[in-house]
């Protein structure tokens, strides 16, 4: 036998026998074991991704005098090259210009812990990557990032008063601003970055716009507090061209566009949110905004019309808004096409259109011009287009919205629309600010419910219009539309005007109406081109006359059952 460690078959078999032997007090056999290594003892400092880094640790002072730029950068790059892991800002004011997150970071903001911008314009560079154009310098940023989170409930604040000095960014007709001030800090922005989290935080005080996500991918927003009315262009949140966007839980109050969707945003979710502003809420322009849910969400003095959707070249469609409270507000839904490029031209081939948006569960209150926040320092000027407002949807020239549908709505307004609104026909031919369409003298729209141009297939269900003080203008006014369904409208009258104005349209249902109050006319129809209009039982006892045809409108127009 050989003298090793190695056992035979038959060796191994006998061994098995000897708890027996044991058990009867025989010797047993000296066998060679070898010990089980110890357990790795895993800590926070060095299991892979899991370590903390706290910012002092790396020269960080939260006295609110020193500046921590290298320490904290220090931080997060010493974070991002160990496998990620945590940098933790403490309790303290930590000032700090410019840093960059990266990739696999978590930026971890403790109750007490505050992120103070610097004041000095010299503290601030523009993001490396992020590309130039409506001013690009940054407090906070990211490029081509993945995994980065930015939580806790301490703050992140942009010192921004420190730069206002009365200019906004835009200069052009129509445009809020007054002048041109680029050069300023945004809080965040994150371009082309990948599977971010950023919850719980408060985001205050920023130069320019708060957080500014471009062209990024697997977004997620959760219980975000942004308070942001310090300078002139103080968004909330600004997208450009992202994709699979989730906001959940958020509470916005912000000067200028507290959720603007600008270009192509796709696969976007935005539910148990609170908006406030002095612009709009849901804001979209030209490009490939589709597949957007917005729900279960409260807007309240809100002025410059919570959905405003102005397009050009654009591609819109699949938009659902449901379930919202709009109180105080004007506008309060504005949606305008041109289906033109910015020079004006047609689109050639590529096929352009704004398509398939419904507005369900709305209750809303419309003032009867916009009033100043109380805790915004500067005022803010009131275009003219903007006094009594109303629903605008606004084809311009050969341009239709299609497929657009109001269900269970109720909308009070002001009220104090005059006769001289109500006599306006000729309507600019523009698509910019939902006041510029409003923009000529008289001023306002000529409805004080809604006003339709250039809509097919337009869905009216159990919509009411009403007014706080008596309106001259007629509650509806259709121009140029096609297949329009109005069941269940009700609606308050003005002894001076007709309920409902339909103008060069055709095939029109019209079922179960309500005149809530004295009314001249119920429907007024006008234009040779309207044809196949039908009007369907409801209550039209208060309109002292049930139809008019008037302006070339043929006796066969319509059908009054």
């Amino acid at each position: 036998m050989h003298n090793n460690d190695s056992i035979s078959r038959r060796q191994w078999l006998e061994y098995l026998k000897l708890p027996a032997l044991a058990v009867a007090g025989a010797a047993l056999p000296a066998i060679a074991v070898q010990a089980a290594p110890a357990p790795t003892q895993y800590t926070s400092d060095n299991v892979p991704g899991a370590r903390i880094f706290n910012v002092c640790d790396f020269g960080a002072k939260g006295d609110g005098k020193t500046l921590n730029t290298k320490a904290i950068q220090a931080a997060i790059d010493t974070c991002n090259k160990e496998n990620g892991g945590t940098v933790l800002i403490p309790a303290g004011d930590f000032i700090c210009g410019t840093v960059e997150l990266k990739s696999n970071v978590t930026l971890h903001l403790s109750a007490q812990g505050r992120l103070l911008g610097s004041t000095r314009r010299e503290d601030y560079v523009a993001g490396k990557g992020v590309p130039s154009g409506n001013g690009n310098i940054v407090f906070v940023y990211a490029v081509n990032a993945v995994n980065i989170t930015i939580e806790g409930r301490g703050t992140i604040d942009g010192n921004g008063q420190a730069f206002y000095n009365g200019k906004g960014d835009n200069t052009g007709p129509g445009q809020h601003g007054v002048g041109g001030n680029f050069d300023r800090p945004h809080l965040i922005v994150f371009y082309e970055c990948t599977n971010f989290l950023v919850r719980d935080v408060f985001l205050t005080r920023s130069a320019y716009h708060c957080f500014r996500i471009l062209h990024c991918k697997q977004v997620q927003l959760q219980g975000i507090r942004i308070y942001n009315r310090v300078n002139r262009n103080n968004d909330g949140f600004h997208f450009n061209d992202s994709q699979y966007v989730h906001i959940t839980n958020c509470d916005i109050q912000c000067q200028d566009d507290a959720c603007a969707l600008f270009g192509s945003n796709q696969f976007v979710t935005i539910t148990n949110c609170s908006f406030s502003t002095r612009w709009s809420i849901f804001r979209f322009g030209s490009g490939e905004a589709q597949n957007i849910v917005v729900s279960n969400c409260l807007i309240y003095e809100t002025y410059g019309c919570p959905v405003k959707i102005s397009s050009g070249n654009a591609r819109v469609e699949n938009l659902s808004f449901s379930n919202i409270i709009m109180r105080n507000v004007t506008g309060p839904i504005g949606i305008a096409f041109t289906g033109k490029n910015n020079g004006g031209n047609d689109t050639g081939d590529t096929p352009s259109f704004v398509r398939n948006i419904s507005f369900n569960g709305i209750r809303a209150t419309v003032v009867e011009k916009p009033v100043d926040h109380p805790d915004i320092a500067f005022g803010v000027k009131v275009f003219d287009g903007e006094i009594n407002s109303c629903i605008t949807l606004n084809g311009v020239g050969k341009a239709f919205l299609e497929n657009i549908s109001f269900t269970d709505v109720h909308v009070t307004y002001a009220g104090g629309g005059t006769k001289e609104q109500a006599l306006k026909r000729e309507v600019p031919q523009v698509a910019a600010e939902y006041f510029g369409v409003w923009g000529t003298a008289p001023f306002g729209p000529p409805a004080y419910g809604m006003y339709a141009r250039n809509v097919k297939n337009l869905t009216l269900n159990n919509v009411r219009f009403d007014y706080e003080k008596p309106d001259a203008r007629p509650a509806v006014i259709f121009d140029n539309v096609q297949d329009a369904s109005v069941m269940g409208l009700s609606a308050q009258g003005s002894a001076d005007s007709e309920l409902i104005r339909i103008i060069n349209s055709k095939d029109v249902l019209i079922a179960a109406s309500r005149v809530l109050s004295n009314a001249a006319v119920f429907l007024q129809v006008e234009g040779g081109a309207s044809e196949g209009i039908v009007v369907n039982g409801g209550d039209t006892r208060k309109a002292l006359k049930p139809l008019v045809l008037d302006k070339g409108a043929g006796k066969d127009a319509v059908a009054m059952g």
